[in-house]
């Protein structure tokens, strides 16, 4: 039956075709009923393990399934396979019924075959001509890395070699304009060129050796001569200009000379021989110009020249020794402005103000203490030397010549300086130098200039040693003062003692913003000797009182004149006060003595003893009576006389009712001790209706006060 079952699947296919319309292969025909037989020999199988696999078996359901409804295993195992050979039929008959399309597919799958080998053999064909372009292109890629690089050099040395040509090559323009041009902005252009031409030539070394160097350097050279002569005459032109009268040289050298400063440093770098007669001519014209612009300035100036001190204008020196005519040739306003600051500080305030112009004050009729012209001429003097600082840096680029020029200007001023400074005896004048050359030096110091700091320091220098010996001979003069000289018979402040303190005033209005500890001690100094001159002159008077009167009244006077001057006046100021309270202290107890001695004496005396000691010297109504009746009788007229003693005494009004309140204070607590005392002495009462009541004298003491 498998024979057959073969021989029906390989009849032709027209064959199987015809048959199958008749009717359908029937498989279960061919194949036949399979029966599982049983095995005869199965008695014979051993079943040891049987019960450890059922065991193992129990989990799977269809084992479990089987067992559970009693199948027999055979009755299964014969089912299971009727089953699959049916599946087996089944899947055989499925092949036959789909056998045209899978010949279809297989005819489709040939042809696919041939397409493809066709095609593999044209891409062989590809594959190989890529080869073969792929190395073309290396080879092509290669000769355009080769090309590139030649390019690059052949423009690198083309670049080079333009750049050679044009910096050696001398064209015809250039030399017009060196030879023939005027010296202008273009002939300043044109020297750039010939410039860099010539430091090419110079610093190439390459150059140098090079056949077209040889042509060149010829007419190069005599460029260059040419360009430095005719440079060099324009320059002296230029600078000749500088001498002529009145040239406004600032705006000669901005508008003109600095347009041309390239000249400078073409000769710099090619004709330095030139460069230096070119700055030579420049240093010695302008030493000679500003000297001479100086010099003239400053002797203008003196005609200005307000005469202040001389070497007798001390504050000891007494003013009637000196010559009357001598005095009458000087102003009297004049007089006030030796020891007095006064408006002469303003020219601190004015520090930065334009010159004086001299004639123009002189046609006004002015004259000025000199340390406005000192101002005036340093002020001159700043912005001159900034003004040429500057130019040289950017002219010449060397600070040096600055200096050449200034020696000239530097030795007219120490010249002018050194005739005037030996001959000054204004300490005030002198202190007031110091503080504007500081300001000076403050003031180039913000300009960031520093061409006068070693000048202005000099001056400084200078300055204080002068200062120092003048103040000395003011101390000098108190220390060394004839008091029978001075002295005059009248307790009003003292001339000596005014001088002194304006003078005092004077030097500390200078001194606060400066804080000079040297200036505090010489002022110290000049303290402790006025000091003494005033105690000689006050002992001159034959009174104590008077003695005192004059103290107190110069004392006065001093801090009324500090306090005017400005609240610096300090420890001196401090100083004096207390010599005037401990002075008035003495007066009160003097002026109180002459008038009421005797109550005075008996209140410090008597008034304090214990009365209930029972001691033998107790106060009796005797020893009283005669005080407090002589008290009552005259208290008002002696307040009176008291009232008119401090008025012609002291000089400054308020000075002397404020002694008078204190005197009269003092008077009322002596009063008042005296009455503490009647009450404890037996009998006193009696005395009562001759009392003065506090009341009354109170009443007193404020009708004075009240009129100030």
């Amino acid at each position: 039956m498998a024979d057959a079952a073969t021989n029906e699947l390989l009849k032709p296919q027209g064959e199987a075709t015809d048959d199958a319309t008749k009717s359908v292969f029937n498989l279960g025909a061919v194949v036949g009923d399979l029966t599982v037989e049983e095995d005869a020999s199965s008695n014979d199988i051993s079943l040891e393990g049987l019960q450890q696999e059922l065991e193992e078996c129990k989990a799977d359901e269809v084992v479990a399934n089987i067992l559970s409804k009693g199948v027999k295993l055979r009755e299964y195992t014969k089912g299971v396979e009727n089953n699959l050979r049916q599946v087996e039929l089944d899947s055989i008959q499925e092949y036959i019924t789909e056998s045209d399309n899978l010949v279809s597919l297989h005819d489709q799958i040939r042809d696919c075959d041939i397409i493809l080998s066709q095609m593999e053999t044209l891409l062989g064909g590809f594959q190989v001509e890529i080869g073969s372009i792929s190395s073309d292109i290396k080879i092509l890629q290669e000769k355009s890395l080769d090309m590139g690089l030649k390019l690059k050099n052949r423009k690198v040395a083309e670049s080079k070699l333009a750049k050679f040509v044009e910096d050696i090559i001398v064209p015809p323009r250039m030399i017009d304009i060196i030879v023939d041009g005027e010296v202008n902005e273009e002939y300043l252009r044109t020297l750039e060129i010939l410039s860099k031409k010539l430091k090419f030539v110079e610093v190439d070394s390459m150059v140098k050796t090079s056949n077209a160097l040889k042509d060149v350097q010829p007419e190069l050279d005599k460029l260059r001569q040419k360009a430095i002569s005719k440079v060099y005459e324009f320059m002296i032109q230029k600078l000749y200009a500088l001498r002529k009268p009145k040239t406004n040289i600032q705006i000669l050298q901005q508008s003109i000379l600095l347009k041309y400063k390239y000249v400078i440093s073409f000769l710099k770098e090619h004709g330095k021989e030139v460069y230096a007669e070119v700055r030579a001519a420049y240093t010695d014209t302008m030493n000679k110009v500003l000297s001479a612009h100086f010099r003239a300035y400053i002797q203008a100036l003196e005609k200005l020249q307000l005469d202040i001190a001389g070497p007798t204008d001390l504050i000891g020196v007494d003013t009637r020794s000196t010559s009357l005519f001598s005095r009458g040739r000087e102003p009297l306003k004049n007089r006030s402005a030796i020891f007095a600051l006064g408006d002469r500080i303003s020219v601190l305030k004015e520090i930065d103000e334009p010159s004086l112009i001299p004639h123009i004050a002189e046609a006004n009729s002015k004259k000025y203490p000199y340390e406005v012209l000192f101002r005036s001429m340093h002020k001159l003097l700043m912005d001159t030397a900034t003004s040429e600082y500057v130019f040289c840096g950017d002219f010449f680029g060397e600070d040096s010549v600055f200096n050449e020029i200034f020696s000239g200007p530097f030795a007219v001023m120490d010249e002018h300086f050194s005739t005037v400074l030996p001959n000054s005896f204004d300490a005030i004048g002198i202190l007031l130098m110091i503080r504007i050359t500081h300001q000076h030096q403050l003031i180039m110091s913000r300009r960031r200039i520093p061409c006068l700091d070693s000048y202005l320091d000099k001056v400084n220098i200078s300055l204080w040693p002068r200062f120092k010996m003048v103040f000395d001979m003011h101390i000098n003069s108190l220390r060394n003062a004839n008091v029978k000289t001075l002295w005059e018979d009248d307790v009003h402040p003292h001339y000596v003692m005014r001088r002194y303190a304006e003078f005092t005033a004077s030097l500390i209005q200078l001194n606060v913003d400066y804080g000079d500890g040297q200036l505090d001690l010489n002022m110290e100094r000049l303290k402790m000797a006025i000091d003494d001159l005033l105690i000689k002159l006050a002992k001159t008077f034959t009174k104590p009182k008077l003695q005192t009167v004059f103290l107190i009244n110069n004392y006065d006077m001093t801090i009324a004149v500090l306090k005017e001057a400005g609240p610096e006046g300090g420890k001196i100021q401090v100083h004096f006060e207390e010599l005037l309270k401990n002075n008035t202290a003495i007066y009160v107890e003097e002026l109180l003595l002459e008038h009421f001695g005797n109550l005075i004496k008996f209140v410090k005396t008597r008034a304090s003893e214990d009365q209930s000691s029972g001691s033998e010297k107790a106060i009796t109504v005797a020893e009283v009576e005669p005080l407090v009746k002589d008290f009552a009788s005259r208290w008002k007229a002696v307040i009176e006389l008291m009232h008119g003693d401090v008025i012609t005494s002291f000089s400054n009004f308020l000075c002397g009712m404020e002694i008078l309140r204190a005197a009269l204070t003092q008077l009322l607590l002596y009063y008042t001790r005296l009455s503490d005392c009647m009450k404890r002495i037996a009998g006193g009462s009696a005395l009562n209706k001759d009392l003065v009541s506090i009341q009354s004298i109170m009443y007193e003491i404020k009708k004075y006060s009240r009129t100030f």
